[in-house]
């Protein structure tokens, strides 16, 4: 067995990168080709934006944070996290599962989740790609370990409290009539009626705009609804959100209302708003706005009060608008999947906190 202290020769090819995780410079790459400058402006600016695309502001952001762990953690043991060792990496999730990845027994952390983990290989897996050395996960020496830790500390998950119908308008009372009011209540309806996720809500522009870094757009049809347009993962889909019963709870009004008041004509439909309550920024909301605004004003109406504050606070997140509309919505199975997005009704039915788990009574029907 090699020795995953032994410093790896320099690949051939390739720049000598450090361990904090700067990619290989495409500019030095192009560069030795011969090309010119100028050109070589263009062509990496094209190149990033189009990197960029490939995965979300978050995801990327998830990556970068979980390589800094393990580069992190790698200088601290006296290892090199680069050409990617099968036996380090092995070592490393046993350390984040055990709660001694900070190095320092005296000062142990919380052990990471089963399903963190899980995100930090994919996290390394993904950085070792950009750098052309791809991580075996099939490997004995991470698979084994990861079994292990699956099979010692997998708990079942634990699901973020569904914002229901009557909850969600107890949660707009509370909000005043300024303009961060009228932003908020339009991000709540919409983000309930619509079932979206949290970065879907704020990566909505006004209309159309193909040069856009957002994840879609919307179209207000009079009398009717909103039709909102989302890029996914696996290409686009269209959402449908219907008016309300009354003014005070419809989506599209308080959209109206946003847009008309807010003076937003193109760009971003959620946006920043100045201390003074009076102008709105040009620049787009960040997503942690809405899971912030969700467990205020969550709080605020009293939602689930028969709990300690402390149990309550950790209840509530962006995802309860999403859980909500499933869990709400008195309409069959697959109008739900088709609103959230789902390739499969399992995946809905996760969703749905409510739902009748023993409709379909296979005893009796056996006879029993």
């Amino acid at each position: 067995m090699e020795n995953p202290r032994q410093k790896p020769a320099k690949i051939d090819g390739t720049a000598d990168n450090g361990p904090d995780g700067d990619l290989p410079d495409i500019v030095d790459l192009v560069m030795a080709m011969g090309t010119s400058p100028t050109r070589l402006e263009a062509l990496v600016e094209t190149a990033t934006g189009y990197a960029n695309a490939a995965s979300s502001e978050n995801t990327r952001e998830a990556y970068a944070k979980d390589w800094r762990h393990f580069s992190s953690w790698c200088r601290r043991e006296g290892f090199e996290p680069m050409p990617p060792s099968s036996q380090v990496i092995g070592l490393y999730i046993g350390a984040c599962a055990s709660g001694t990845a900070a190095g320092d027994p005296k000062r142990s952390l919380p052990p990471l989740s089963v399903a963190t983990i899980e995100r930090r290989l994919s996290g390394l897996a993904w950085n070792f790609t950009q750098r052309g050395l791809p991580m075996d996960r099939a490997d004995r020496h991470i698979a084994t370990v990861l079994a292990g830790i699956r099979r010692k500390h997998a708990r079942p998950p634990r699901q973020k409290e569904a914002v229901l119908g009557d909850d969600l308008i107890a949660m707009i009372a509370t909000l005043g009539h300024d303009l961060r009011g009228l932003r908020d209540r339009a991000i709540l309806l919409l983000g309930f009626a619509g079932g979206l996720r949290r970065s879907e809500i704020v990566g909505l522009d006004l209309v159309r705009d193909d040069n856009s870094d957002g994840a879609g757009w919307i179209e207000i049809f009079p009398d009717k609804g909103v039709l909102v347009t989302l890029r996914g993962k696996t290409g686009w889909r269209e959402v449908e959100v219907g008016r309300g019963s009354s003014d005070q709870s419809c989506p599209v009004v308080a959209l109206e209302s946003w847009i008309r008041f807010g003076r937003i004509a193109r760009g971003p439909l959620f946006r920043r708003i100045f201390k003074d309550n009076k102008k709105v920024d040009v620049e787009r909301l960040s997503d942690k706005h809405v899971a912030r605004l969700v467990k205020q004003t969550a709080l605020a109406a009293g939602v689930r009060s028969d709990l300690p504050e402390g149990e309550r606070e950790l209840l509530f997140s962006g995802h309860s608008l999403r859980a909500g509309l499933a869990s709400s919505a008195d309409i069959e199975e697959r109008y739900v999947q088709k609103q959230l997005g789902h390739a499969s009704a399992e995946m809905t039915r996760k969703y749905q906190r409510r739902r009748d788990r023993f409709r379909t009574n296979l005893t009796k029907a056996s006879g029993l």
